[in-house]
């Protein structure tokens, strides 16, 4: 039997050499299941070649030239013109060859995904390692620059933060929201739909919050809600990554954000929604600062529907509730912005 099952036997004539100095021999060429035999005129058998091993050197030309091997140093070559018998030998190989593990298919496939991986990782992991390390290396004396660059283009839309006698007052509530510390609290006519927290250690707040309430609680709770987002998510890691990372190595590299990128950050930060606070981690802070949490819960929500757990866990009783403010400062900081 033959390797191709159409063909019971199948010989031809062809001219072969034992090595490169040798004279050429005519031989008869058999396929058998596995090998290819050659033979002399007398029938006897010159040579055996594994047909998984049989090599063409001169592909796609006639007659057709093959060796035993692949072998750089391979001496042995037959020489064959029969047509049938090329392209059985032919046929033989391609099937042999796609049997054949191709590691070299493997080595390109993982080779590829190594890669996919390393480009996954540095899209990922990088951009993200360099904002971290960018935050962290910040000097104060850069927060405060970049924080008080930002508020001069947040001015154009919410216009100059109030300064009237009612500061005073404001500086006396954010001690007792916050303790003291850097945070700088701003108080301005629009642009800020209630309280937004700015890179620099700034807390602004729309005048509607003090001067449309009876009461200092509901701004105290907006200023604490965004001291508490401060200390989520740091206003200057937002910042970047709102940028992205060429702005982020920048400002580690030379200490400098451009103006076009502080025009762009402007803009979202006063049109993009703040991310939600969670009620624990709120409660726990109004606790902390001894401050009640329903007139803030009230604020953002008139109904109190969507902010019922605030309501209803408030930490301060308002029986145990004592005055943010004395009245002459409450009534002193509702002045703020008049001229």
């Amino acid at each position: 039997m033959t390797a191709l099952k159409e063909y019971d036997r199948l010989e031809a004539s062809g001219l072969w050499r034992a090595d490169p100095t040798a004279q050429r021999v005519e031989v008869v060429v058999s396929i058998g299941d596995a090998t290819l035999t050659l033979t002399d005129t007398a029938e006897r058998a010159l040579a055996h070649w594994s047909l998984a091993a049989v090599h063409r050197k001169n592909p796609s030309k006639r007659p057709a030239l093959y060796a035993p091997s692949d072998a750089a140093d391979e001496a042995e070559e037959l020489e064959l013109s029969d047509d049938d018998m090329i392209a059985a030998i032919e046929r033989i190989r391609k099937a042999i060859a796609r049997r054949r593990p191709r590691s070299g298919r493997v080595r390109l496939v993982l080779t590829g995904a190594v890669a996919a991986a390393l480009v996954t990782a540095t899209l990922v992991w990088v951009p993200e390692t360099l904002t971290r390390q960018t935050v962290a290396l910040l000097p104060d004396a850069t927060r405060t620059e970049v924080g008080d660059r930002l508020m001069n283009r947040i001015r154009r839309v919410s216009g100059a933060p109030c300064d009237g006698s009612g500061q005073s007052a404001l500086d006396q509530l954010a001690r007792r929201v916050l303790g003291t510390g850097r945070t700088r609290v701003l108080v301005v006519p629009d642009g800020v739909a209630t309280a937004r927290v700015v890179p620099g250690s700034i807390i602004l707040v729309n005048r509607d919050l003090i001067v449309d309430e009876n009461e200092p609680d509901v701004v105290a709770g907006f200023i604490l809600a965004e001291n508490l987002r401060a200390r989520q998510t740091d206003p200057m890691r937002a910042l970047l990554d709102h940028a992205g990372l060429m702005t982020t190595a920048k400002l580690l590299t030379t200490g400098e954000v451009s103006d076009a990128v502080l025009d762009d950050y402007a803009r979202h930060l006063l049109t993009a929604e703040a991310e939600p606070l969670d009620n624990d981690a709120l409660l726990t802070a109004f606790e902390a600062a001894g401050l009640r949490s329903t007139p803030y819960a009230y604020a953002l929500d008139p109904s109190g529907e969507t902010t019922l757990p605030l309501i209803e866990a408030d930490p301060v009783p308002v029986t145990a509730a004592e005055p943010l403010l004395p009245d002459a400062s409450w009534v002193s900081l509702q002045s703020i912005c008049e001229t």
